[in-house]
């Protein structure tokens, strides 16, 4: 907590909230019946607080300038004390920390005895105003605006958290708006997804790809395993679903001649919501026409460590340890990986049975109708994958794992995809992509006998994808991250803390 906060935070009234509300209301009733207007239209404003800093942050300790500037801001600090009164205004925080704080000053030469008394009357923390005067360091080097006006712009009718009182996790996801104001690291968190997400964006149009968009309201639900979210058009009186992935547009696209295509954007899937999981998340998914899952996996690591570069290091410290980008990123084969955690050779002929045991030896829970692979991967995720803390692609995954990826070259019974795993947590996926429409129609025919059993994650045969691979689609790459574990990695965060507005359950 810096030292306005700080100062901030004793300045508080010894009211409950409530209390508070209240005299700021009668402040509001005062000024409008004495002609006055708590939120005008507009304000002087002639600079923002960073560029105040930018341009006057070399001035020495006592000195001043006759350089006029209208800055605004939100009154996070005062200090009304006789003939003299101090505040700090926060501006729109931006990329540079340090930026969006500045002192000012209103003294009674400078401003009149009814304007200062003003000041104190009607003003208080967390108020908006606009300060125009002269820009000057304060005594103790301090840059500071010296008021000859001021103006208020936006009355706040509730108190900023006190800040001595560190706001609770629930409390700050649910009024993320508070939490950024008074919050130096929520503002951070921002800073840094900002920067993740236009260092992915730079990397891939560096590498020649193409941004689209595609549609958020589907009719069929597909490119993942999950559960979706269903709606109804009135326009057109049929159910739709919001996507549960990018991939079967962006295939389309392919399809059509864009050979290097991305899209980054919004995933929704009605699952389980924990520290990892959301039910409204952001996805990247890229595919590349003349590659395969190794070419693909190249292009992965590039993003995160050309992220990394953006918002830090490249050695990133974790409650599991140290993770080492720039060391070396294991391939390691799905059952090699399961093998070695559990003693004993373990292969896609693996009976059910031997596979149900050493679920109860581990004690790892499964749904019965789950299938051989599908339970393997259970196992896996349970066992293996919490102690993958460096880079790691596991790969030559059983073919159930992945309906649209391609059957491995060199074993029928596995598909060429991989998951990167990165300190114990999945952080994206990869192919080498299926595009043969007679392989898929199969894949997408055992999905919907899933479905119709119940598998409420099965995908649903799609005609229209069907008939746009059968025009031919070149043999490509392709994989998705998710955006949030990858801030989640860099931040050492919960997904709750990475999305600025979450979906959270409402309080009763």
């Amino acid at each position: 907590m810096s030292d306005s906060q700080q100062s901030a935070a004793s300045a508080a009234p010894q009211q409950s909230v409530s209390e508070q509300v209240q005299v700021r209301l009668a402040k509001r009733e005062r000024l409008l019946a004495e002609g006055g207007q708590p939120y005008p239209v507009e304000v002087p404003r002639t600079h923002a607080l960073a560029e105040v800093r930018a341009q006057w942050g070399h001035l020495a300790a006592g000195e001043e300038t006759d350089d006029v500037v209208s800055v605004t801001g939100r009154i996070m600090f005062q200090r009304n004390t006789g003939k003299l009164c101090f505040a700090t205004l926060a501006d729109q925080f931006t990329l540079d920390a340090d930026g969006d704080r500045l002192q000012v000053m209103l003294s009674l030469a400078e401003v009149g005895q009814e304007s200062l008394d003003a000041w104190k009357a009607d003003t208080d923390l967390g108020d908006f105003v606009s300060i125009t005067g002269r820009v000057i360091a304060s005594r103790r080097g301090e840059l500071s605006v010296m008021a000859t006006g001021w103006t208020l712009a936006s009355k706040a009718l509730r108190p900023l958290p006190t800040l001595h009182n560190e706001l609770s996790e629930e409390t700050r996801v649910r009024q993320r708006y508070a939490d950024l104001v008074v919050r130096d690291e929520a503002r951070a968190m921002v800073r840094t997804r900002a920067a993740i997400t236009r260092s992915i964006r730079e990397t891939l149009h560096r590498r020649g790809y193409i941004e689209v968009e595609t549609p958020t309201l589907q009719l069929i639900h597909g490119g993942a395993a999950a559960r979706p979210f269903t709606t109804h058009l009135n326009a057109f009186d049929i159910d739709m679903t919001l996507r549960i992935a990018l991939e079967l547009y962006l295939k389309r696209a392919m399809v059509g001649g864009t050979e290097k295509v991305y899209e980054m954007g919004r995933i929704f899937r009605n699952e389980g919501i924990d520290s990892s999981h959301s039910a409204e998340f952001t996805m990247l998914e890229c595919y590349e026409a003349w590659i395969d899952q190794v070419g693909i996996a190249e292009v992965i690591q590039q993003i995160i460590v050309d992220a990394a570069d953006a918002v830090g290091s490249r050695q990133i410290e974790t409650d599991a340890g140290v993770i080492d980008l720039d060391g070396e990123w294991r391939w390691l084969p799905f059952y090699t990986g399961l093998s070695e955690v559990l003693g004993r050779e373990i292969t896609p002929d693996t009976t059910r049975a031997e596979l149900e045991e050493l679920a109860a030896q581990h004690e790892v829970e499964f749904d019965p109708k789950l299938s051989d692979g599908k339970l393997a991967m259970e196992l896996f995720g349970e066992l293996v994958e919490p102690t993958l803390i460096q880079p790691t692609f596991v790969c030559d995954y059983p073919a159930i794992a992945q309906p649209l990826a391609r059957p491995h070259r060199d074993d029928p019974r596995l598909v060429e995809a991989w998951d990167l795993i990165i300190g114990g947590m999945e952080r994206g996926t990869g192919f080498s992509e299926l595009i043969d429409p007679v392989i898929q129609r199969e894949r997408f025919t055992e999905q919907s006998l899933l479905a119709a059993k119940g598998d409420p994650e099965a995908m649903q045969l799609d005609e229209d994808f069907l008939n746009a691979l059968e025009f031919g689609a070149p043999p490509m790459g392709g994989l998705g991250l998710g955006v949030d574990r990858l801030i989640m990695l860099f931040t050492n965060k919960g997904i709750r803390e990475t999305i600025l507005f979450p979906l959270l359950k409402p309080q009763a």
